[in-house]
């Protein structure tokens, strides 16, 4: 059925796979509630697709918005895709159910329980449909002219939790890893505002993962920076990661902690670009184990006057 939907648009659009290679919005998968799609930015006529004789990868972003909102094509993150596209990378921005759209969130010491395994559910929804859009990419590969070996995901906020449990299913399979071809891995993640959500302590990697980069405001009140854990289940942002994880494992990774910022680092994506082409060009086309641990103090980033909080996020 998706092979016999791609093939439909690409006649409609008077196209063919030699003349040229599609871009376009694709429905990837249909669920009980909703058809999920995903569109696809080829990058820029005339920019350099390659590092040598190395092809640079496509960017997989989920977006954000708290498992309740958000948009795969918001206009707010166009200048970000437009910056990825002119420096030679495709851009594919998908869609994922919104798990806790609807549903009543509590946070105080009596629901806090209840509250994480909502939030895991969640997750674990957005991480299915993720992949239902790479299975989409890995059979039309060829028509869209994308690399399915050489995908970087990144996403912000619950699209950075999504994006680093996909990071960490794919290398310790899951049921909803099963859509996969076996040992299919991604070239890489970027984080804006990122965490994973277990439920059975601190998170376990059967492989090492690709290199990680990721973005975090130290007074995050959304997304923890740290780590909030309670019996089996945790929440390990960034600074987590990195201490209980990534650094015991000698894994490779990027992190930088923005002192002072909140939720507002989710939102970055342009500022920070410098940091996320050195990254895409250093540690993942050419293949370095550069690690950085950086904390920085930068006034031209934008601050929230107040850090938003879980309560004002899901508040009745």
């Amino acid at each position: 059925m998706r092979k016999y939907l791609l093939i439909t648009i690409f006649i409609f659009w008077g196209l063919t796979a030699a003349a040229q290679k599609i871009e376009g919005t694709f429905l990837v998968a249909s669920r009980d509630t909703c058809d999920l799609y995903m569109d696809y930015y080829r990058p820029a006529p005339g920019s350099e697709t390659r590092i040598g004789d190395k092809e640079k990868p496509t960017i997989v972003f989920v977006f954000g918005g708290g498992f309740i909102m958000g948009s795969r094509n918001d206009k707010f993150y166009m200048p970000w895709f437009k910056l990825l596209t002119d420096d030679g990378y495709g851009v594919v921005s998908v869609d994922y159910r919104l798990g806790l759209k609807g549903v009543k969130m509590n946070f105080d010491l009596f629901h806090i329980l209840d509250s994480a395994k909502l939030t895991k559910k969640a997750v674990d929804m957005g991480v299915e449909d993720v992949f239902s859009a790479i299975r989409f990419i890995i059979d039309n590969q060829d028509a869209l002219g994308i690399d399915p070996g050489n995908l970087v995901i990144a996403g912000s906020s619950a699209g950075a939790i999504i994006s680093l449990t996909c990071m960490l299913e794919t290398c310790s399979p899951t049921e909803r890893t099963a859509i996969l071809p076996e040992g299919f891995r991604f070239k890489g993640v970027m984080s804006f505002a990122g965490a994973i959500m277990s439920d059975s302590g601190v998170p376990k990697y059967q492989s090492e993962p690709g290199p990680q980069l990721l973005f975090h405001g130290t007074d995050d009140g959304a997304v923890n920076y740290d780590k909030t854990a309670f019996g089996r289940y945790g929440f390990y942002g960034s600074s987590a990661l990195v201490k209980d994880v990534y650094s015991k494992k000698g894994y490779c990774y990027q992190i930088f902690r923005y002192l002072g910022n909140s939720h507002e680092i989710a939102a970055n994506m342009v500022p920070t670009w410098p940091i996320q082409k050195a990254f895409l060009e250093t540690n993942v086309v050419m293949g370095k184990r550069r690690i950085i641990d950086a904390t920085l103090d930068d006034p031209t980033l934008y601050r929230w006057e107040q850090s938003i909080t879980l309560k004002q996020i899901y508040k009745k």
